[in-house]
């Protein structure tokens, strides 16, 4: 049987979901003669032209460049999964989205001429179609490592809709805001890191994103029963998937 042809892209990230998937090294081994990785900037100099049958896009879409490129490998990719928080809703690099991205380039960069960029950060289904999306900054090793076999095999991958709260429970990890007053994005953030700041005894940061119904407006008060400000509240919310966060409050 032919293998699967895997292609892995990178637009406005820091790279760190990509070096997920080569950390997975050992795991990736035990399905290499099933897998031939076409296209991977970060691991090899080799690139092979599509089609491909699976592409892994990392990073958010910041220039015009950007915009034609993410097209372009949607058209030669047959299944599309978008990895980590700047891919699936812009990354913490959408913080420009709220802000004057001129004025940005003038502070930071000696000749801001030459910055050609667009106004926003945004993830790849803005624009276009995308299969599936692997949340998280950076993405679950596990979650992803289930992705790959799934789609290798033609099942559905395994994507949590539940919120890390029921990541807590599954896992018998005490409430963090119940017990002991702790701040807690948990309520409204999508599941699939495993819970892994309160099993720390630390709040969710909200890493993975919004839920599938993220109720916001009945968290917010609960925030600041337990000390946060309002200032300290909109700055957790405008981390790693500010703009998904934004735009779910927008709602509320």
């Amino acid at each position: 049987m032919r293998p699967t042809t895997l292609a892995v892209w990178k637009f406005a990230s820091c790279d760190g979901c990509q070096l997920t998937l080569l950390d997975c090294e050992d795991e990736l081994l035990t399905i290499a003669d099933q897998v031939k990785i076409a296209t991977f900037a970060e691991a090899s100099s080799e690139m092979v032209g599509g089609p491909y049958d699976v592409s892994l896009v990392e990073g958010s879409i910041t220039t015009r460049h950007d915009e034609q490129r993410i097209q372009e490998i949607r058209e030669q990719s047959k299944l599309l999964v978008t990895i980590g928080a700047c891919a699936t809703a812009g990354g913490v690099q959408a913080l420009r989205n709220f802000a004057d991205v001129a004025e940005f380039a003038s502070v930071v960069y000696a000749k801001p001429a030459y910055i050609d960029t667009l106004a926003t950060s945004t993830p790849a289904s803005a624009h276009v179609a995308v299969d599936y999306q692997l949340h998280g900054c950076p993405i679950d090793r596990g979650q992803l490592l289930d992705t790959l076999s799934a789609l290798l095999i033609g099942r559905k991958p395994r994507l949590p809709a539940k919120t890390v709260c029921t990541e807590c429970k599954l896992r018998g990890v005490t409430c963090v805001v119940v017990a002991d007053g702790i701040p807690c994005l948990g309520p409204v953030t999508h599941a699939g890191c495993g819970a892994l700041c309160p099993r720390h005894h630390r709040g969710c940061y909200g890493c993975f994103g919004p839920s599938a119904v993220p109720q916001t407006a009945t968290l917010i008060p609960l925030l600041r029963r337990d000390g946060m400000t309002d200032g300290e509240i909109d700055r957790v919310f405008s981390t790693f998937n500010v703009a998904s966060f934004a735009a779910e409050r927008s709602k509320q």
